[in-house]
């Protein structure tokens, strides 16, 4: 009796860390998928900062080599185009908002709003609200943003 009873005791206890286990690996599945979201929203808003400095050179390791970029006026640009016209612009203001980002694997959408002031890569006026959407996929365990597309927003 004291040998069934062991027996039991010890499948109960191997079932109890199996179910523990299967616990931690979803919750440590969710934190990865949540830190993922947070990496790509950290990279987001380093665009945005690199934006509002003029500083095209921080943007790059952020692009694809084959980037497509298709902006608010229908202007198609590619990666160095959008880094050459980042690091001619000046801007008072480049603020994001309303960022959400949904994983699939190793891509992801990640869309929100653009609010920007000040001058454009091509030396035009800019007072805008624009709702964006950038693709990004994971290539080698880096994030790298392949397409971004915006619309403007009436203010």
């Amino acid at each position: 009796m004291k040998l069934v009873t062991a027996m039991v005791a010890s499948f109960l206890l191997m079932a109890g860390m199996a179910a523990a286990q299967s616990s931690m690996a979803s919750k440590s599945e969710m934190r990865s998928g949540s830190n993922v979201e947070q990496h790509l929203i950290d990279m987001e808003n380093r665009w945005a900062k690199a934006s509002l400095a003029s500083d095209g050179q921080a943007i790059a390791p952020l692009l694809s080599d084959d980037f497509v970029n298709i902006d608010s006026d229908g202007s198609v640009h590619n990666k160095a185009e959008t880094v050459a016209r980042t690091s001619k612009a000046k801007f008072e203001v480049s603020q994001l908002s309303e960022v959400a980002v949904k994983t699939h694997g190793d891509s992801a959408v990640v869309t929100g709003i653009w609010t920007g002031k000040g001058v454009d890569g091509m030396g035009k006026a800019i007072d805008a609200k624009e709702r964006w959407a950038d693709t990004w996929v994971k290539k080698d365990g880096k994030w790298e943003c392949v397409a971004s597309a915006s619309a403007p927003l009436s203010q």
